[in-house]
């Protein structure tokens, strides 16, 4: 999908209740260089709702932490501030049109380690949560989150998955 199109593609996917016939949607679309990256997260950022939880997933160099900057930077964070948060495992960025919380689940051990650093406080902050690796601690998303697949394609070029995961809950034994 052309960047034009994708506004209401992706606030139609990624916006209000869950329902059913999000389950296999996925919308798509191919960035090939940083400005259109740049322009992709001020998409993404007008569209995400506070309290949002953002599952990001790609290899090493896909560029996660580079489409975090994008989108704080939409929300009037300086780019130079938002940097990876592997070695400290999370950032908060607070100096933007609102909070921005960037976690990097990859060098975690188990799920207990990530909710020692209280996620539920940050999932309810009023903000976005961007989680790089969060396949590593799925069992610990909300019920209800966004999932951004990064393949990187090119020197600067990226695909992107957009997707709106709700799982089922299940009944207490």
């Amino acid at each position: 999908m052309d960047l034009p199109d994708l506004h209401p593609a992706l606030n139609a996917l990624l916006t209000g209740r869950w329902n059913e016939e999000m389950r296999e949607k996925c919308v798509e679309c191919d960035v090939h260089s940083l400005e259109e990256t740049d322009t992709l997260g001020k998409i993404v950022e007008s569209v995400l709702e506070n309290g949002t939880v953002i599952s990001l997933l790609g290899t090493l160099g896909a560029g996660k932490t580079r489409f975090v900057q994008a989108v704080a930077s939409a929300a009037g964070v300086p780019e130079e501030d938002v940097t990876s948060p592997t070695f400290v495992l999370i950032q908060e960025y607070t100096s933007g049109s609102r909070p921005i919380f960037h976690f990097d689940a990859y060098r975690l051990k188990d799920d207990d380690e990530f909710l020692e650093l209280g996620p539920e406080e940050y999932f309810d902050g009023g903000g976005l949560t961007f989680i790089e690796w969060a396949d590593r601690i799925e069992t610990c998303l909300p019920r209800d989150y966004a999932e951004i697949r990064i393949s990187q394609t090119g020197p600067e070029s990226r695909h992107f998955e957009f997707r709106r995961i709700c799982r089922r809950r299940t009944k207490p034994a």
